[in-house]
């Protein structure tokens, strides 16, 4: 292979691209296409072994074409994602280049081949915005390393191979050649939010489309390049200008992006590649799968968050290349079901209550986009890992929230399951209609309190359609979330108005601000603690900004216009806490007498118990509180020692484990002794198994989403709950770790 250096480099990689372009625009089927390609690499850069792997799933690459290699193992020889000095190459989206293969660590031998007589190996990822597509492989019988010239050209090639990848030019009957976006693909995420829901895709930013990644004349595309580059300069500067009055987090983040638009080593490698041959916007793409890499091996929060500022400004430019705007003229369908990699609390509720399902490539069950999603009920899947790859606008997609799993373009079995089981689902909604209006009194007379949580004025037509009994739990924070700047204190009477009237004399229980930990403002300058969950979060941040607290307990006051009003705060680790935040709630009602505003009929001031150590306080405390919330969500990952956040443990812990259940009894015990009324608020109140044990307990109301009301109140109308704690007693009795067993067999021979 000839040693490719300077002008003589972007030579000869022009005209290997050249030789390329022409082999893909020859009318032929996936495969000749493939062989051909192969061919001309080989010849092109006199290497003896030319090879194309492609991923044939997942996990699974497979030998495509081979010049060099024996014919018979195209097809044949497959490899595991890791395995092998290919696998390695793919799954690193690393290059491997050795002058002795077979001493290479993972080196894997494959007889069927033919590969034995060659000994040196460089292996380029075949990558596509972050995302590796397959692996290109030279190989040649001299022990050599391939030089840094023909490694850079050979991955000007690999980019080609993955656009042409993309746009389906290797379809065919060849095994792993099938075309991309018309099989059926499962994927399986987190559940932000429960549901079921069929629908068609709705893009939220569609990808950008490179269909030219070969260009004839790098100086026409340079000047292309210089032209788009000075359009994203102005659009940023004008971002920039537009928000001097902005908060300094968001002038930061604008000038990270003015920093990389005006960056010389990003301009030089950009040019680098489309002197080699590459278009503008392919050469855009190259370096932005190049930060994309980056960027999932990084350990660095901050230089991960700087490195995906990097990539929006890429698709920024890619954008202005191509002329492909967001808005592709794609009509969102009555069905729509909306996939993106990530999206702001303030563009979810553009879109509102018109989306059947969401379905995110990243996301957590404590963001923003999953708090806004569950306050509208939309079933919603996080950490989906590939769907904006692997989804096209108006794809067939089934959303199972309940299980965590996607069906892309299903086939005809898994879509008929899945209809009868929302036919089984719709089935059930029917009977639990029936009991709507019905209290949800145990065969042996308790009657327990249902009401739901809530964060939005959209959530409140629920209150009758649900059967709740009031509002549990209002969340306050979302009209923050979605703001650029602090809301006025008039403004947020005004919705805490609407609540109550909505409310129509329902009992609403307002939360006070509780950002922090996963909830950070937009103009609020976040912390970076290295564990916001146990940081500077809900009533501390309230009790260290006392303004923001008075300007909240103020609009609660001047919003009940005499009715009565119930307020609790939220995180109160320690009984201090509780007082301090009463005595600003106290001052701030004789201030509103003072200044002539009508004060609430009715003050109810209570907590929620998220942390253990409040379960431990003194007694003044339960006798202080009005009402105690237990916030199962925080209170079971503190008990557990499992953030809830994190999907490889918050799921091994069991709510109906009998340490946690023994806890919960013994906090209901004080609150009896001290006559203090608690209820139990989180996801595990709407799970009907959970409910019953939590009702079981002693817990007299529980707070949920609305769609969990009636499966919660069938189930306890059903059952004598002085039998099911006999049989949760009898098996913390027996040493079981969990009662769920003993629990759902004694339900299930009812």
């Amino acid at each position: 292979m000839p040693n490719l250096s300077g002008k003589s480099t972007q030579s000869e990689s022009r005209k290997l691209l050249g030789r390329l372009r022409e082999a893909l625009a020859e009318d032929s089927e996936g495969q000749k296409r493939l062989d051909r390609i192969t061919s001309l690499i080989a010849d092109s850069i006199a290497t003896e072994v030319c090879s194309i792997y492609l991923f044939r799933d997942q996990d699974t690459l497979e030998l495509c074409a081979s010049e060099g290699l024996k014919a018979e193992a195209v097809h044949q020889t497959r490899l595991r994602l890791g395995e092998g000095l290919v696998g390695r190459v793919a799954k690193s989206g690393s290059i491997v280049n050795s002058a002795n293969a077979p001493s290479e660590r993972g080196f894997r031998f494959m007889p069927e081949t033919g590969e034995e007589i060659y000994s040196s190996f460089l292996g380029i990822p075949v990558q596509r915005l972050g995302e590796t597509l397959g692996v290109l492989v030279v190989q040649s019988k001299d022990a050599r390393s391939y030089s840094e010239d023909e490694v850079y050209a050979l991955e000007v090639v690999a980019m080609v191979l993955a656009e042409m990848a993309e746009l389906g030019a290797f379809v065919g009957d060849g095994a792993a050649l099938s075309a991309r976006h018309q099989h059926p693909v499962m994927i399986r995420g987190g559940v932000g939010q429960e549901g079921t829901a069929v629908g068609n895709v709705y893009l939220h930013e569609p990808r950008v489309v490179v269909t030219n990644p070969i260009a004839d004349d790098p100086q026409a595309e340079e000047i292309r390049l210089d032209a788009a580059v000075d359009t994203l300069r102005v659009s940023v500067d004008e971002l920039l200008l537009g928000a001097v009055q902005g908060d300094k987090e968001q002038l930061q983040v604008l000038e990270t992006y003015r920093m990389f638009a005006n960056s010389k080593g990003w301009m030089r490698r950009i040019k680098e590649d489309i002197s080699r041959g590459l278009s503008a916007e392919a050469a855009v793409e190259k370096e932005q799968s190049t930060a994309r890499t980056r960027m999932s091996q990084v350990p660095d929060a901050y230089l991960r968050e700087r490195l995906h500022d990097l990539d929006d400004l890429s698709n920024r430019l890619l954008r202005i290349l191509t002329g492909q705007g967001k808005d592709t003229g794609a009509e969102m369908p009555q069905n729509a079901v909306l996939v993106a990699r990530n999206i702001g609390p303030g563009e979810l509720l553009e879109y509102g209550r018109s989306l059947r399902g969401i379905v995110l490539e990243e996301g957590s069950v404590g963001s923003h986009a999953t708090i806004i999603a569950r306050a509208l009920a939309i079933p919603l899947i996080i950490n989906a890992s590939r769907i904006t790859t692997e989804a096209l606008n108006g794809d067939y997609i089934l959303v199972d929230g309940e299980q965590g799993i996607v069906h892309l373009r299903p086939d005809d079995s898994v879509k008929a399951a899945f209809h009868d089981k929302i036919a089984m689902q719709t089935t059930a909604a029917e009977r639990y209609s029936s009991i709507r209006d019905k209290p949800a009194i145990t065969l042996d007379g308790t009657e327990i309190r249902l009401s739901m949580n809530a964060g939005l004025m959209a959530d409140l037509p629920s209150l009758e359609s649900s059967g709740a009994q009031g509002v549990g739990l209002f969340r306050t924070e979302l009209q923050f979330l979605v703001r650029n700047k602090m809301p006025r204190r008039g403004e947020l009477v005004e919705l805490y108005k609407r609540v109550l009237n909505a409310a129509d004399g329902q009992r609403v229980n307002f939360r006070t601000l509780d950002i922090g930990s996963d909830k950070v403002l937009p103009y609020m300058k976040p912390q970076d603690e290295p564990n916001p969950a146990m940081g500077w979060r809900a009533i501390r941040l309230g009790l260290d900004k006392p303004g923001v607290m008075r300007m909240q307990l103020q609009a609660f006051i001047r919003a009940c216009e005499g009715r009565p009003l119930t307020v609790m705060f939220p995180f109160v680790a320690q009984f201090d806490e509780y007082i301090q935040a009463r005595e600003i709630f106290e001052k701030v009602l004789e201030n509103e007498a003072r200044l002539g505003h009508i004060l609430p009929e009715r003050v109810e001031i209570g907590a929620m118990l998220e942390t253990p150590s409040l379960a431990f306080a003194p007694e003044q405390f339960f006798e202080m509180c009005d009402f105690i919330s237990v916030g199962g969500n925080d209170l079971k990952q503190f008990f557990f020692a499992a953030d809830r956040e994190n999907e490889r443990v918050r799921k091994r812990y069991d709510t109906l484990n009998v340490s946690f259940l023994s806890f919960l009894e013994g906090i209901v015990e004080r609150c009896v002794a001290s006559g203090t009324s608690i209820s139990f608020c989180g996801e595990d109140a709407g799970r009907p198994v959970e409910a019953l044990c939590f009702a079981a307990m002693g817990f007299r109301a529980l707070s949920m989403r609305p769609a969990s009301i009636g499966p919660v109140k069938n189930l306890l109308r059903r059952v004598d709950l002085a039998e099911a704690k006999s049989v949760i007693d009898a098996a913390r009795a027996s040493g079981a770790q969990s009662v769920r067993p003993a629990v759902v067999e004694w339900i299930s021979n009812l």
